[in-house]
């Protein structure tokens, strides 16, 4: 029987042809695949709120905070939901290991961890995430609407959200210029 998670701790890249508002032009980090759906975090849709005044509304310490980091839309779904992404496993309540050096956490603590100074080192603060239903991701990526490469931390870390599409492109060692934006069949 074929593995069902195959796709966990991939990017998701949107093809060109991808027009649906919530998904043109982005990266998404797979968090979590089965034969149940997935669920997956949009990693280069900045949003015009700061971390600093996202902690000052839920009333986190902030005072250690480095710089003001910008928080990302992660998707569609329970756009109020939060989710770090981080490397580094900390202590954390409710963190799920991607790999061997990344991960997920949905706690607030992580989040007073990081406002005194204490959280990891590299992160990324979403609200919302995108989500299919069983059957639903293959069908998209049947029909050309992505393709999908291992993470790169670099990319996901080091890159600046406006690069990331390009960046991830990339990583699949093709030219984005190059890419129909329909599937062909033989």
């Amino acid at each position: 029987m074929a593995d069902e998670s195959y796709l966990s701790n991939q990017f998701l890249v949107a093809m060109p042809g991808l027009e649906d508002n919530n998904f043109s032009h982005s990266v998404t980090l797979l968090c979590e695949h089965s034969d149940k759906g997935a669920l997956g975090l949009i990693i280069n849709r900045p949003t015009d709120l700061r971390l600093s005044e996202m902690l000052d509304q839920m009333g986190v310490e902030r005072g250690q905070l480095s710089g003001d980091p910008i928080v990302y839309w992660g998707g569609p779904v329970q756009p109020e939901r939060g989710f770090v992404v981080h490397s580094g496993p900390g202590a954390w309540d409710s963190t799920l290991k991607l790999d061997e050096d990344l991960y997920i956490t949905t706690s607030r603590d992580v989040l007073g961890a990081i406002g005194r100074g204490e959280g990891p080192e590299r992160y990324i603060v979403a609200l919302g995430y995108a989500g299919w239903g069983e059957g639903q991701l293959e069908s998209e990526i049947m029909s050309n609407s992505w393709l999908n490469t291992p993470v790169d931390r670099s990319v996901l870390f080091g890159t600046p959200a406006p690069e990331r599409w390009i960046a991830a492109t990339r990583l699949l060692g093709v030219d984005v210029s190059h890419l129909a934006s329909v599937a062909g069949h033989a």
